[in-house]
């Protein structure tokens, strides 16, 4: 195990390590707030409502989804406790609403049962050594394997079979909710019609002619109840998440067959990954032959926002389980389809079913240009035009650092009117909307970011814990998402600065990282007290760090390379520092001296000593994926070695 020490003394304190240990003590205070005044003893949330359909199970793990990433970045040491417990009142709680089955969702669209999962795969990741969240990471992986009696795969299709599957097996249908379509439900009508192909139903307005509201609920059921569906890739988390443990050859088998029969599918119709598959293994078999169609698929509600994410969450758990990077493929089809009809267009706010988000998230007024893409897909080609997502090309490019993809984020960067270096201040449930500034910072075209999106991280945190004091102890009947709206953890900004990767895809996305810190004394996750560190640069092969501790006890700080061990350090670069204070008869406050040091490591993991108040810079030579990925355990007592 290579050590180092650093010893060029702190002359001046960082403001962005202030800020940064601020922000964790901001955090540590929030969310505890938090708990204190929406929270029963139990870990359950305050709710004396009802539930409704099927929806519902994500908005009462999403509040707390976060929790474990920030325990991961240096929370306090009774936060992991306090997220497991969480979890724990919340499906105890969601089971009593007849909505959980052991301990899983009983049966819902995996658009949701991804925003129900981040909380559940952070504390996996966060502690691998608990029995009990290992023994339920391979028990809810197991309910979509072929063997399973909940009979969710079919191996002969190769398809999940239904849009919902849980613990309770398929549920056929798309909600008794809906056994009628009415266009009295206001907050739908942006998305327009959820089948283009009712006979008699052409515009939201025929709803509301006799007996349309319930022609259009049976074809729902019909046709978007049976089959499978493109967002259900996301089902493969659960089995990267449980192939991590210990490498059970199950888990990675029947990922990698899900993955590759849905590439089939895409390279059979030029590339695109289709949104549907029937019951008897065909494309398009409930819609009338058509690609589209499907639930939470090219057509309704949503489209490429969220097909993207399920494909980018499949892509990246391919390249957990297999070290490898070509089933990338997935991504970059649906990507090149959307840009063969990309404009340079205005007036971003007034655009489609989404533009009043990308207006808020771009600080976008009638004059903003950006670059458009079709977002969605029907009997009449391509529309709803909206931004290109950054997010996909992101990961795309942090996966390989694929020059499509920096080629792609170089174009909707050029496009823009926008300033890609500002930090807009604003805050959305999936933590994510800053990639252009971190990315501009990480290109050296924005020196000033992690100071200001730090700054805009603390305001969240200040905002959320005034909206706390003033809330009700308990939503009224049905507004399950209020909790959400006030959790004061936010990790975004953390995740990018300390690991040097954007936060996990909201959607049911594992966690990554280019280097992972945990505290070697205390042999836990995290920064450790009065420490604080940033990655100013994330090539493919080389990482670029500064740490500082600016307390009055030494530290010693352990980095792994990636979030599952697969990366090798080969050596590390690190300046060393001497002649300082220098004579106490001169008035003159000196530089210290300076060098850089060469030392080799050839392992996934190097400790560095830090006495009180100094600091140090690292330069990690890196090879990607060297080692299979696994749950990251640390090692103990690693100051002593």
């Amino acid at each position: 195990m290579t050590r180092i020490t650093a010893s060029v003394p702190l002359q001046s304190i960082p403001a962005w390590a202030l800020l940064e240990r601020e922000l964790l003590r901001l955090q540590d205070a929030g969310w505890r707030k938090f708990r204190d005044r929406f929270c029963e003893p139990d870990g359950s949330l305050r709710y004396g409502g009802h539930m409704y359909g099927r929806d519902g199970v994500d908005d009462f793990y999403e509040p707390f989804f976060n929790w474990p990433s920030l325990y991961r970045l240096g929370g306090a040491d009774d936060l992991l406790p306090a997220a497991k417990h969480h979890w724990e009142g919340v499906t105890k709680q969601m089971s009593r609403f007849g909505f959980v089955r052991d301990e899983y969702e009983l049966g819902y669209d995996w658009f949701h049962q991804g925003e129900s999962l981040p909380l559940f795969l952070g504390i996996c990741a966060a502690d691998p050594a608990d029995e009990r969240f290992r023994e339920r990471a391979r028990r809810f992986a197991g309910f979509y394997l072929p063997d399973s009696t909940t009979g969710n795969y079919d191996a002969a299709t190769r398809t999940i079979v239904a849009p919902h599957t849980g613990s309770g097996g398929p549920r056929w249908g798309v909600g008794e909710d809906w056994t009628e379509y009415s266009a009295d439900q206001a907050g739908m009508e942006i998305y327009g019609l959820p089948l283009l192909d009712v006979e008699g139903i052409d515009s939201w307005d025929d709803l509301r002619a006799a007996g349309a509201a319930a022609r259009m609920g049976t074809a729902m059921q019909e046709r978007m109840g049976r089959g499978d569906t493109a967002v259900n890739l996301t089902a493969t988390t659960l089995a990267a998440n449980a192939w991590l443990y210990d490498h059970d050859e199950r888990y990675r088998a029947w990922a990698l067959e899900y993955i590759d029969a849905w590439r089939g599918r895409a390279a059979a119709n030029g590339g695109v990954l289709p949104d549907n598959v029937g019951p008897n293994g065909a494309v398009g078999e409930l819609h009338h032959g058509a690609w589209y169609g499907g639930h939470y698929g090219w057509t309704w509600p949503h489209g490429l926002h969220t097909i993207a994410a399920a494909a980018t969450v499949a892509t990246l758990n391919s390249v957990v389980l297999t070290g490898e990077t070509w089933r990338a493929d997935l991504v970059r089809g649906l990507l090149n389809a959307v840009l063969e009809h990309a404009e340079v267009q205005d007036h971003i706010a007034s655009r489609g079913s989404l533009g009043p988000g990308w207006a808020e998230r771009l600080g976008a007024d009638d004059a903003t240009t950006e670059l458009l893409v079709p977002y969605r897909y029907g009997p009449h080609g391509w529309f709803d035009y909206h931004p290109v997502p950054i997010e996909p090309a992101l990961w795309l490019d942090w996966v390989d650092h694929a020059p499509m993809a920096h080629d792609l984020l170089e174009r909707i960067r050029s496009s823009s009117s926008t300033d890609w270096r500002e930090v807009r201040w604003f805050h959305d449930k999936e933590e994510q909307g800053h990639e252009a500034p971190w990315l501009e910072f990480l290109a050296g075209r924005n020196p000033h970011y992690p100071e200001r999106a730090l700054e805009m991280a603390i305001a969240q945190v200040l905002r959320r814990m005034a909206l706390i004091a003033n809330a009700e102890e308990s939503p009224q009947d049905g507004d399950i998402h209020f909790w959400q709206r006030l959790n004061p953890v936010v990790t975004e900004v953390l995740t990018q600065l300390i690991t040097g990767a954007p936060p996990a895809v909201y959607y049911g996305g594992l966690t990554f990282a280019r280097v992972l810190v945990d505290d070697a004394q205390r042999s836990r996750p995290g920064l450790p007290p009065d420490v604080a560190m940033l990655v100013t640069r994330a090539a493919e092969r080389t990482l670029s760090l500064e740490i500082a501790n600016l307390g009055d006890d030494e530290r010693v700080v352990g980095l792994s390379a990636g979030a599952f061990g697969e990366d090798r350090i080969e050596s590390v670069v690190f300046d060393i520092g001497a002649d300082y204070p220098g004579d106490p008869r001169s008035y003159r406050i000196p530089e210290p001296t300076v060098a850089r040091r060469t030392t080799p490591v050839r392992s996934g993991r190097l400790t560095v000593a830090l006495p009180p108040r100094t600091r140090i810079s690292l330069e990690l030579s890196v090879t990607r994926r060297a080692h299979r990925a696994a749950h990251h355990l640390i090692p103990p007592n690693q100051e002593n070695q």
